[in-house]
């Protein structure tokens, strides 16, 4: 169970595309549960991608549910995901653990809908919405090498420096 290492900006293999995961077997269960495991030490963790780590395969991991008073799925697994649909866009502030002296305001969509496939290989399908729908897109971005940075709505006025906490 251990606490993997989370890349930072800006290396350069956070720009990398993650490859599809052909199998789900013992080995993607176990960078499963470590993703998991690493998502959870970090404080506000909700959610994790492989890349994040230096895996390029296309698994993430999204738990929103430490939130108070959102609506959300609990621990999703999602593997090759791919999102179906989109919809009613806005913007919001969003941090990463791969970014983490920085915020910003980033343009997304408040209701979507993604299938994946779960750590054990079965097919599955969540309709999201609000904040866990913007998690679920924040995360599936690292697939394709984004950062939240790359979708600021503007550079100069939407990026934040986070406040340090003795």
């Amino acid at each position: 169970m251990p606490v993997l290492t989370v890349l930072t900006y800006p290396d350069a293999r956070l720009k990398e595309v993650a490859k599809p995961v052909d199998s789900c077997d013992g080995a993607l269960r176990t960078l499963v549960h470590d993703l998991e495991t690493t998502m959870r030490a970090s404080p506000g963790g909700v959610g994790i991608a492989a890349p994040q780590v230096g895996v390029l395969l296309r698994a993430v991991i999204v738990d929103v549910s430490i939130k108070k008073n959102i609506a959300h799925h609990g621990r999703m697994v999602l593997i090759n995901p791919e999102i179906l649909l989109w919809e009613d866009m806005a913007v919001g502030r969003e941090g990463c653990m791969s970014v983490p002296d920085y915020t910003g305001n980033v343009m997304r969509a408040q209701r979507i809908k993604v299938q994946a496939y779960n750590e054990f290989g079965h097919a599955t399908q969540y309709e999201c919405v609000g904040y866990e729908a913007r998690a679920v897109q924040h995360e599936l971005d690292h697939l394709d090498g984004m950062l939240f940075i790359d979708r600021l709505v503007s550079r100069r006025h939407d990026l934040f420096a986070r406040v340090k906490k003795n």
